[in-house]
């Protein structure tokens, strides 16, 4: 198994490498700042960061100097470690406040947070490389419980329920570049099992509308999710899940209640026209 695609290579694996007009560095330095997720508190060390993007230690080193430089990274002389700077965090509000969508799905996720009740989390996101990201989040009011996570959290493309709703939305040629970026990274011993589950999804999708994950991304979570495609080119597709504990939420009530009330939410806010 290969922990990346090429240097030149995008997600989709479009090879890059006679593009004269393609910046290789910036390519990687984008790398190098993907790297880090909400969970590490720590920071990252220059090691972990090559170990997450495959890029050589020599490459980190230069590339977070930059970074640094510019205050997207930040350092502590007594870890050696790296954590995002605020100047990336003004990136990703310019990215929310720019998506109209947010605006328009929040209340619908809410009131079907609400209604759904304990223990459930409604969420929106979007495909970023290798997985997904959510972009709004919403719980019931009263919930005492949930899954711990928000917006900017990362997830699974392959194995959660958000992740193959969305390969499950689009296009048949896109969906044979995305599966082709999985297969690439997959052990081969792995991947007969993963693309049957992500073919499965394909399936409940076009004929129920919805795609259940019943304890395959984690074990103790059951989910559904649908994709959107917004009617307007300049909203990218997306994907919602309503998910959470398996206890608290089984799974013949997924399928039966709340899937098809995740369908009629994704109607209503495709009726908004956002």
């Amino acid at each position: 198994m290969r922990k990346r695609m090429a240097d030149t290579a995008t997600a989709e694996g479009e090879d890059l490498s006679n593009d004269r007009q393609f910046v290789t560095a910036l390519q990687r330095g984008l790398d190098i700042l993907r790297a880090f997720r909400p969970a590490d508190l720590d920071g990252l060390s220059n090691r972990e960061i090559a170990e997450r993007t495959g890029l050589p230690n020599s490459t980190i080193s230069r590339l977070t100097y930059t970074l640094l430089k510019l205050g997207y990274l930040t350092y502590a002389d007594g870890t050696g470690r790296y954590k995002v700077g605020l100047p990336a965090l003004s990136l990703g509000y310019a990215c929310l406040g720019g998506m109209k969508i947010r605006e328009a799905a929040l209340p619908h996720m809410q009131e079907l947070a609400d209604t759904c009740g304990d223990g459930v989390l409604v969420a929106m996101g979007g495909r970023d490389e290798h997985a997904m990201t959510y972009l709004a989040v919403a719980r019931s009011s009263r919930a005492m419980i949930s899954l711990q996570l928000n917006v900017g959290s990362r997830i699974s493309l392959a194995r959660s329920a958000m992740g193959r709703a969305y390969i499950a939305g689009c296009s048949a040629e896109e969906r044979t570049r995305i599966m082709a970026m999985i297969e690439d990274r997959t052990d081969p011993a792995n991947w007969p099992q993963l693309r049957d589950g992500i073919d499965e999804a394909v399936e409940q999708v076009a004929t129920r509308g919805f795609y259940a994950n019943l304890g395959e991304w984690q074990y103790d979570v059951n989910a559904i999710a649908v994709p959107y495609r917004s009617p307007h080119g300049d909203t990218p597709m997306l994907a919602f899940n309503l998910g959470g504990p398996s206890y608290m939420l089984p799974g013949e009530r997924l399928l039966e209640e709340f899937g098809p009330r995740l369908v009629e939410m994704q109607a209503k806010i495709a009726r908004t026209g956002v």
